[in-house]
């Protein structure tokens, strides 16, 4: 069994890697259980426990299951292991979730009950910005405060107006390890459109946004298809990007952008009854 500072270690190894991940800590114990209160673990997302101990397999199965469900919605839960007759007796089912607690049966002799609270570990989501217009500008700023890491792909010389960001690149090439749950804007705003879009066709992406009017995107979608571009991926991009709130200014459009990407980020991350 690993002592609790060791497990706080590994957390930030962990975290620093960007794995998604659970923390599962025992909160309560009653009666004969082989783990006590404080005692942790740490679940992947493959349901595998990479280090800790929270007990035998009496609540072992139980609890890896919530972590996997946690990793997967982005909620944590509480878990309480309990007896037949106690589960009985409360009216509940193993499996079964009431109040915040979701219940499972302890079918060890020791008959005793356990309470575990498992808190999902997810890494930031990723937020690739294409251009640096006053939008991409906004974009940034507010991605990083609603806890997007931000890439910023544009021409280096084209960068001095930004405030910060967590990586760079010069140009529109997006990033290798760029993966289909990672959020796309391109916000060139007439300074590289069909670079930017060239190189987003086809990228792997949760949402991708264009910033500007239908017109000015059917235009390039035009232009691309004369030049013997294949533009059938640009059915999946957003445009114009941003939920309708009637946005003027570069903040409003980037703050209407942030929030559609939220809707779609936060989507069915709302814990449901079973």
């Amino acid at each position: 069994m690993q002592a609790p500072h060791d497990i706080l270690d590994l957390v930030s190894e962990a975290r620093a890697r960007g794995e998604p991940f659970a923390i599962a800590t025992v909160v309560r114990t009653v009666s004969v259980t082989a783990a006590k209160a404080g005692a942790k673990a740490i679940v992947l997302a493959d349901g595998s426990m990479s280090a800790g101990w929270i007990g035998g397999g009496c609540a072992k199965g139980a609890v890896l299951r919530a972590a996997c469900d946690a990793i997967r919605d982005g909620q944590p839960r509480l878990v309480s292991i309990q007896p037949e007759d106690l589960l009985d007796v409360n009216h509940v089912k193993p499996g079964e979730f009431k109040d915040g607690i979701v219940y499972a049966r302890n079918m060890c002799p020791s008959q005793g009950t356990m309470d575990v609270f498992v808190e999902p570990v997810l890494p930031r989501p990723n937020l690739i910005i294409l251009g640096a217009s006053p939008v991409a500008v906004a974009l940034a700023d507010i991605g990083r405060r609603m806890g997007f890491f931000v890439t910023l792909c544009a021409p280096l010389a084209d960068q001095a107006d930004f405030g910060g960001v967590d990586r760079s690149i010069d140009g529109f090439d997006i990033p290798a390890d760029h993966n289909s749950g990672d959020f796309i804007v391109i916000a060139t705003q007439g300074r590289g459109d069909s670079a930017a879009l060239k190189a987003v066709l086809g990228a792997p992406a949760r949402y991708t946004g264009f910033v500007g009017s239908r017109k000015k995107f059917a235009a390039l979608r035009h232009d691309l298809e004369a030049s013997g571009i294949a533009t059938e991926p640009m059915n999946e991009i957003r445009s114009p990007a941003g939920l309708d709130l009637g946005a003027i200014t570069p903040d409003e459009i980037a703050f209407s952008i942030v929030a559609e990407m939220i809707e779609v980020r936060r989507r069915g991350q709302r814990m449901t009854k079973r």
